[in-house]
């Protein structure tokens, strides 16, 4: 069965038990979208935010907001401003890590982009410490046994493209302390096999490290394709899988999220309406999830789905 689909037969046998977009007080008219997962901290909750003008691109900073409602949240006052996009937390030995993509610019075009990595224990203030490889974005870390921390990788170029077949792989490496943490490190991952087919992509967005030595993935899946007037579009969707970082092995991949099964709105470019730009997962009360994730790269979005991974225990 070929990833569309695949797709198909999500969007018929789906369950999602609500839909609802996040709101964003203190940043004016400016859109808020492609943010991290919520998360506490000294008894608040907060949420790393993608902040941009509609009418730009490749122009963004990341601020910091704390929860203030029902999916409401407001701009912390003062709060640190980072040059990121796609801004992602992980929570490594009581130290907050957050990472995001630090686009660079020569006369006003990009010439390239990286991973850039802050550390510390407040979350208005943190301290730069590393930076990924070259034109590399979605790098992800995830705290598991001991010592070790899981690195997630995103290698793409042509020659992956020519070798694999797909625009961007991930791959994995560990290390055992966030000073080990460099783009030599991240370039050298092993690739995870067996996850995209010819002419797809993805990323790992948020890991969590489950019982067995397991690490559950929440990520995200894309293709190209044409609609009936000759639009190029994007596909972004949201999808999980299972990782054995012993064996080197996914499984139980799956579709978690379409753009479909969030609320209707605005697309930033006309290539973006059919993105959903994974966030990750927050485990309910009620043992089901909320799913965050960007939409159309002008908003955030929520749903409540099953837990994709039920049947095991997240240990952080």
């Amino acid at each position: 069965m070929n990833l569309i689909e695949k797709r198909l037969e999500f969007e018929e046998k789906k369950n999602i038990y609500e839909s609802t977009k996040l709101t964003f007080k203190g940043v004016d008219t400016w859109d808020v979208y492609n943010c991290s997962i919520p998360f506490v901290k000294d008894g608040r909750t907060f949420i790393y935010g993608r902040v941009e003008k509609r009418d730009e691109w490749a122009n963004s900073i990341v601020r910091l907001f704390e929860n203030s409602g029902k999916d409401e949240w407001t701009l912390v006052p003062d709060s640190m401003i980072y040059q990121l996009e796609d801004p992602y937390i992980a929570l490594i030995d009581e130290e907050l890590v957050l990472g995001g993509t630090h686009v660079q610019k020569q006369q006003n075009e990009v010439s390239s982009f990286f991973g850039y990595f802050y550390r510390g224990k407040n979350p208005d203030k943190l301290t730069y410490f590393t930076t990924g490889p070259d034109f590399m974005k979605d790098i992800r870390l995830v705290k598991m046994d001991g010592s070790k921390i899981g690195v997630f990788s995103r290698p793409r170029g042509e020659h992956i493209l020519k070798e694999f077949g797909s625009e961007s792989l991930i791959g994995f490496a560990t290390i055992n302390s966030l000073d080990e943490l460099n783009a030599d490190i991240i370039a050298k991952a092993r690739i995870i096999p067996n996850l995209f087919d010819k002419n797809q992509w993805g990323g790992c967005n948020q890991a969590y490290f489950l019982n067995n030595g397991l690490i559950g993935v929440i990520g995200h899946k894309c293709y190209r394709w044409k609609d009936e007037s000759g639009q190029k579009i994007l596909t972004y969707m949201n999808n999980s899988f299972i990782f054995d970082p012993e064996k080197n092995v996914a499984s139980e991949e799956k579709i978690i999220g379409t753009r479909n099964c969030y609320p209707d709105g605005p697309a930033k470019m006309p290539h973006l309406p059919d993105c959903a730009f994974t966030s990750g997962i927050v485990v309910r009360d009620d043992g089901k999830v909320d799913l965050y994730s960007g939409i159309s790269d002008a908003e955030q979005g929520r749903i409540v789905i099953d837990n994709p991974f039920a049947g095991y225990t997240i240990i952080s």
